[in-house]
């Protein structure tokens, strides 16, 4: 590969529950900050579960109204708001200023796109009939409104589309990113994930999947690894980075945040929500293998850690049959406890928080991690923040349907 070509990360941006900042995100998790609290957005009192990570709308609020960005639909909010920070910190735009056409492509990953347009409209049409469906429906509820909206917004005029292969879709996004970056077919590209289906509808049907945390306690109710978890929590969140050629980033003397390395993905072809231990592994092989390292190269892994029973043991099961013995030293943690699980954003959100720990020397600890389960036999970090000296971090990320998308970070080094 040409050096020119290198996949190289120039801007960041993250929305969530622990603040609409990229400092607030990492200053919350080393703190140890849990976003998680009550349902707030819909009386959930006949739910089985009645916690979520909902982002502050005292917060939100002005963070939209600075960027004159005029509430729609949750999703794509949210990931306007992620587009525009990442654009911001890496030079390509300014909220003082109108924005400019430029050849960006822009890649989104979303499990549900506008969720909350799309339950709206279906409430209206059972309350009015087609009286009550808008003309403006279609083009608010359609998957690819997210991108879209970002392009026109932003002006960027390359190409734009959704990827939505559920919990690894903005994982999958940067994938292509890096894979449009290497191969030469994009100079730069705004890539990331947004979702929120924090309304009665979405949320219920996950209720009723039987795989959320009944623990009505919201500090403790998500712990990643721990014997004692009993299912995930719904959260709502947007990352994106700024992803470019090493050329395209020196032409313009870029500040140059981290490196993307490899990416690698497969499908279970097994179960359409049960994970399967041999898929997620292919996919961690053909990361490593498409960054040309061996997996005693890795400093740490960033786990998809959800929280269920299955998966937590089924990844953990697929990390050792990829590393070997290294798993027994290789610190590996999940966001989630922090941040909930934000399905379509979760990969997006958790590349940033694996990017600002390469940065900063600190892997975040796993918060609720007090008894770990045995079955999950792998080095992990735990409560507190630990010291790395690493440059090469894995983020995994595995969804139903068999999805499993997996990429190799490191910090930049010329």
């Amino acid at each position: 590969m040409p050096d020119d070509r290198r996949a190289v990360v120039t801007g960041l941006g993250v929305v969530c529950a622990l603040g609409v900042t990229e400092s607030s995100f990492w200053e919350g998790l080393l703190a140890g900050r849990s976003g998680i609290g009550p349902v707030k957005r819909f009386d959930a009192a006949g739910y089985r579960t009645r916690v979520a990570s909902e982002i502050d709308d005292a917060t939100l609020g002005p963070a939209l109204k600075a960027r004159r960005i005029r509430p729609t639909d949750r999703s794509v909010d949210i990931g306007l708001l992620a587009a525009a920070q990442a654009l911001e910190s890496a030079g390509l735009a300014s909220p003082d200023r109108a924005p400019e056409p430029q050849e960006v492509t822009t890649i989104f990953g979303t499990g549900a796109g506008p969720s909350d347009s799309a339950f709206a409209g279906t409430r209206s049409f059972l309350e009015r009939g087609l009286a009550g469906l808008r003309p403006s429906t279609v083009p608010t509820v359609m998957i690819n409104a997210v991108s879209a909206q970002i392009s026109l917004r932003y002006k960027l005029r390359g190409p734009n589309w959704v990827v939505a292969s559920a919990c690894a879709s903005s994982t999958a996004a940067i994938g292509q990113a890096f894979r449009l970056v290497r191969a030469g077919h994009a100079e730069r590209v705004l890539a990331g994930g947004t979702d929120a289906i924090l309304n009665p509808l979405a949320f219920g049907a996950w209720n009723n999947l039987g795989v959320m945390s009944a623990n009505p306690d919201p500090d403790t109710a998500c712990r990643p690894f721990d014997v004692d978890r009993d299912g995930l929590v719904l959260g709502e969140g947007a990352a994106a980075l700024v992803v470019e050629s090493l050329a395209a980033a020196r032409a313009r003397s870029a500040a140059i945040r981290a490196e993307i390395l490899g990416f690698g993905e497969s499908s279970d072809a097994e179960h359409i929500t049960r994970p399967d231990p041999d898929g997620q592994a292919r996919a961690m092989a053909a990361a490593l293998a498409s960054a040309g390292l061996r997996p005693a190269d890795v400093g740490f892994i960033n786990a998809h850690g959800s929280a269920t029973p299955a998966n937590d043991a089924c990844e953990s099961d697929a990390i050792r049959r990829v590393f070997g013995a290294a798993a027994d030293r290789i610190p590996t943690a999940s966001s989630k406890s922090y941040v909930g699980h934000t399905l379509g954003a979760c990969g997006a959100l958790e590349t940033a928080a694996t990017l600002l720990a390469l940065a900063h020397g600190l892997v975040p600890g796993n918060r609720n991690l007090h008894h770990p389960d045995p079955q999950c036999a792998i080095r992990l970090v735990g409560r507190a923040p630990e010291a790395v000296s690493a440059r090469v971090a894995m983020k995994n990320s595995f969804g139903f349907g068999g999805h499993n998308a997996v990429l190799v970070l490191g910090r930049f080094e010329d």
